[in-house]
């Protein structure tokens, strides 16, 4: 793309340094001033794509924003300047006030255009990417969802029917973290762009990548907010203190270890469960084991069997502030 670009740039400035050269047959008096006209066409070449490098990254958002507040500005200013307020005077006085008017509100709205640019759901419809399918609920992702990993099988599995909001400064967050030097961040930082690709490889999940910078806003999780606002979407996260902060905000969000936790099974007493013994109890003669969503499993009188897959009888079940702790006791049939 940006070899593409280069090879455009060089042939519209060699074209308007030819197109200089040419205007001189068509006007004898500058047939002695080729070589100036040659620079003169370069020279407004050269401009042109100095403009053009400078407006690099100018999304087409804020094109419509700028194109907006013009009309409504010209709009504005003819109003005003074709009201009684102008029909008497010295018509030099009324021009030059017309002129003024005309670029003080241009230029305003223009400015007010811009900032809001994020905040326009009904005048640009482009902040909800599709025009024709507004009414299609929206979630805006965080980095912390893509190194996680596990949005990608709910999304497999069919239950996620929103549309995934990928904001740029997400992409970009999650690059630098793939290039630290630290071994274990590059790791994160590579796996949440493999999920990334494993989602665009999701037939029937409506993903959409926005340009949106959301402007005077430094810190990321504040431009998560602000443009989950704006869009009127949830925001789906793991970091706790980010939910917080969308829920200070009117924002809702989503949380991928509260969906875990709902998830759970909940064990009945008598039920048998397999599970791998790993570790010692804090009592004599007990084992602890994990079962498959995590929930930690205290055996009776399984110490013995340390290290195997057994199973075990469900005796009671207490809740605690981390979750809630089963006790079992062993069934007397060894898994393995």
């Amino acid at each position: 793309m940006n070899k593409t670009l280069l090879s455009l740039r060089l042939l519209f400035v060699v074209l308007c340094t030819l197109g200089g050269w040419l205007v001189c047959y068509t006007i004898e008096e500058w047939d002695e001033h080729r070589l100036l006209a040659m620079f003169v066409g370069f020279s407004i070449g050269a401009l042109v794509v100095l403009v053009d490098v400078l407006l690099k990254g100018f999304s087409l958002r804020g094109l419509s924003a700028i194109s907006f507040g013009l009309a409504v500005g010209a709009l504005i200013s003819y109003l005003v300047g074709t009201s009684p307020l102008f029909d008497r005077g010295d018509e030099q006085n009324i021009f030059i006030a017309r002129l003024a008017l005309f670029l003080a509100c241009t230029y305003l709205c223009t400015v007010i255009a811009l900032r809001g640019k994020d905040e326009f759901n009904l005048v640009i419809p482009y902040v909800r990417f599709v025009p024709h399918e507004v009414d299609v609920p929206l979630v805006v992702v965080d980095t912390s969802v893509l190194i996680d990993g596990r949005i990608a099988r709910v999304c497999e599995s069919g239950f996620m029917g929103s549309a995934l909001v990928i904001p740029t400064f997400v992409l970009k967050e999650l690059q630098s973290v793939a290039d630290s030097p630290d071994p274990q961040r590059q790791a994160r930082g590579r796996r949440g762009l493999e999920v990334l690709n494993e989602l665009r490889r999701i037939k029937h999940l409506d993903i959409r990548i926005t340009e949106s910078e959301v402007a005077n806003q430094q810190n990321v999780d504040a431009k998560l907010v602000f443009l989950a606002q704006s869009m009127r979407a949830k925001l789906l996260t793991t970091d706790y203190n980010l939910a917080k902060m969308a829920e200070f905000h009117g924002v809702q969000w989503l949380n991928l270890n509260q969906l875990a936790k709902s998830l759970r099974p909940e064990l009945m007493i008598g039920e048998v469960v397999g599970l791998e013994l790993s570790k010692p109890g804090k009592e004599e003669g007990q084992a602890v084991g994990y079962l498959e969503d995590g929930s930690m499993v205290v055996v009776v009188d399984g110490r013995a069997q340390l290290g195997r897959r057994v199973e075990a009888e469900v005796t009671s079940v207490l809740p605690t502030a981390g979750g809630k702790l089963v006790f079992a006791r062993l069934t007397g049939r060894s898994v393995t």
